[in-house]
């Protein structure tokens, strides 16, 4: 077993950021992710018992749709079954203290990053250079897994209901659901200028990976992913620093919160404010942030199960430039 950031014989990374928390990650089986899509294995579609088709009510109303989509997330994983998380004490943003005694995942279990749609998605998060105005370069092999990680999401229902949901709204028009997948991978994936240096950067980075602002004073943009936050906590690149206190009282997040406003840092720059879905699969966020994207505003007040939030949406042209949740209590 290698040190930190090290790789085994046996396909194994050796992560930890504090001693008494190590984790192991499982990445062997992503070379797989690089080949032609046309040659890889998918997932089943999703069981016909599943009901993807948007009610009347959800079509009249987006909360009620991106709460639709929440039930849908059957591949959202169990506090306390399927990972732990340590919330430490609570800070007001402008608090520099570092409150958090340990890392924020506590474990995390190995079997998550064997669940195709995560695993697709964990093997891009390293085609990025995170310094904010480096025009990216993204080889053909990524290119691949690209394609083939919206083609395994595209058999999920949140992606199924969300296309049903475009159509239905005229978003999509006279388009097939090939079409639709292109659609996709276009709006996630292609890139685009940010900070003054074009294709430097792509919703996907921007959302899930996150970037370093160079201009002025460093700072972290986006970052809004909790698998990202997870594996570069292992890696020992994020710091985190405890959770922002919420608005109202008797509101303190716990082990089962799963909507998390919180403080940390990546390679020693400060993110002081994040907000983050911990949890929720990649498919769900995926269709959630497009289906606020076409259908709604900047602001969009929707409710998730139990926890009320507004999803801010930025558009940047006619891209996304950044969407996140914000807890509303």
């Amino acid at each position: 077993m290698k040190e930190e950031g090290g790789q085994n014989d046996n396909g194994w990374e050796t992560v930890s950021k504090k001693p008494q928390r190590p984790h192991r990650v499982h990445m062997d089986h992503w070379q797989r992710y690089k080949r032609p899509p046309s040659e890889q294995e998918y997932s089943d579609e999703v069981s016909q018992g599943v009901n993807i088709d948007p009610s009347e009510s959800e079509l009249s109303d987006l909360s009620r749709a991106c709460n639709k989509l929440w039930e849908l997330d059957l591949n959202r994983l169990t506090p306390g079954k399927d990972y732990q998380i340590d919330c430490g004490e609570g800070k007001k943003v402008y608090q520099k203290e570092d409150m958090a005694q340990g890392s924020l995942f506590y474990w995390l279990s190995e079997d998550i990053f064997k669940r195709p749609t995560y695993a697709r998605f964990c093997s891009l998060l390293d085609n990025y250079n995170p310094n904010e105005g480096y025009k990216e370069v993204i080889t053909s092999e990524e290119k691949q897994e690209e394609t083939a990680f919206i083609e395994e999401i595209s058999r999920t229902a949140p992606i199924k209901y969300l296309y049903k949901y475009l159509v239905k709204k005229g978003v999509l028009s006279n388009q097939n659901y090939q079409e639709f997948k292109r659609m996709m991978n276009d709006l996630w994936f292609d890139l685009y200028g940010r900070g003054g240096t074009s294709r430097c950067s792509s919703a996907f980075e921007h959302v899930f990976v996150g970037e370093i602002k160079q201009r002025g004073e460093q700072e972290v943009a986006g970052f809004h992913n909790w698998l990202q936050f997870y594996l570069e906590e292992s890696k020992g690149r994020v710091d985190y620093q405890g959770y922002i206190f919420p608005r109202r009282r008797g509101h303190i997040p716990d082990s089962e919160t799963q909507l998390l406003t919180i403080q940390f840092e990546w390679n020693g720059v400060l993110k002081s404010v994040s907000s983050t879905l911990v949890g929720v699969s990649p498919e769900f966020e995926i269709a959630l942030y497009t289906l606020c994207y076409f259908m709604g505003g900047e602001d969009n007040y929707v409710q998730l199960g139990q926890y009320s939030m507004n999803i801010k949406c930025y558009h940047f042209r006619d891209r996304i430039g950044s969407v996140f949740p914000i807890a509303e209590c």
